[in-house]
């Protein structure tokens, strides 16, 4: 279990777990099951990713600033608010982003059973199929940690675990959208996922307005290098 907690963080605890933290990686996983043949993962782009919506009002306003800088990014929805907003996730994949599934409760999969992690696969893919018809293809746990029956269970319903190489740590009471820009931006290569996050069900109150400010400063550092809807 200790090895599957560090690979949100570790880079090659999570390259020998095969959990993907950069686009190259993702791309080598997906052309290895004949879903991404034939496509580049050579690009300068680096891919967005956030966690934990959808959201009332965050995800509209991250929306909103992704347009602005007519870029896009992949939504990791969480079932039990996909069924409260189903609008919001249609809005978020007609404007041309990608719809993954984060769970369906955000709980720590190494604190329920086999049984439990069943069914919460099982929902949160329906929630998603129900809002858009489609069945998502990417997957990451909440908090990014995998239990090793988490993991086995992913993969055998064909979903594709994808982590990040960046953060904000943008869910935290006292940071600001100057310290978050700091840490997505200080050591980002191109082919990197970056995991932010549009709601705040999870993590301090209104942590999301901070992002949504960070999203702005984030992508006028990048200067058009964020176009990459996952999966590539």
């Amino acid at each position: 279990m200790i090895r599957h907690a560090l690979a949100s963080i570790h880079a090659p605890t999570a390259k020998a777990l095969k959990l993907p933290r950069t686009l190259p990686e993702l791309h080598e996983q997906l052309t290895t099951s004949g879903i991404a043949a034939g496509q580049s993962a050579s690009s300068n782009n680096v891919a967005l990713t956030f966690d934990d919506g959808p959201h009332p009002e965050g995800t509209p306003a991250i929306l909103e600033t992704l347009a602005a800088h007519n870029a896009k990014a992949t939504f990791f929805v969480v079932g039990e608010q996909v069924r409260k907003r189903p609008e919001l996730v249609q809005r978020t994949l007609a404007e041309g982003h990608a719809i993954a599934l984060h769970a369906d409760e955000h709980r720590l999969q190494s604190r329920r059973t086999a049984r439990q992690l069943k069914a919460d696969y099982e929902r949160g893919v329906a929630a998603i199929e129900d809002a858009i018809a489609q069945t998502p293809l990417l997957h990451r746990p909440p908090f990014g940690i995998y239990s090793p029956a988490g993991l086995r269970m992913a993969r055998a319903r064909g979903l594709q675990p994808l982590l990040w190489a960046d953060w904000g740590r943008d869910w935290r009471k006292y940071t600001t959208p100057e310290r978050i820009t700091k840490r997505v931006t200080r050591n980002l290569a191109p082919g990197d996922v970056v995991l932010l996050h549009d709601a705040d069900f999870y993590s301090a109150k209104s942590s999301h307005e901070r992002t949504a400010v960070a999203l702005n400063l984030i992508l006028n550092k990048l200067e058009g290098r964020v176009g990459t809807v996952l999966p590539v």
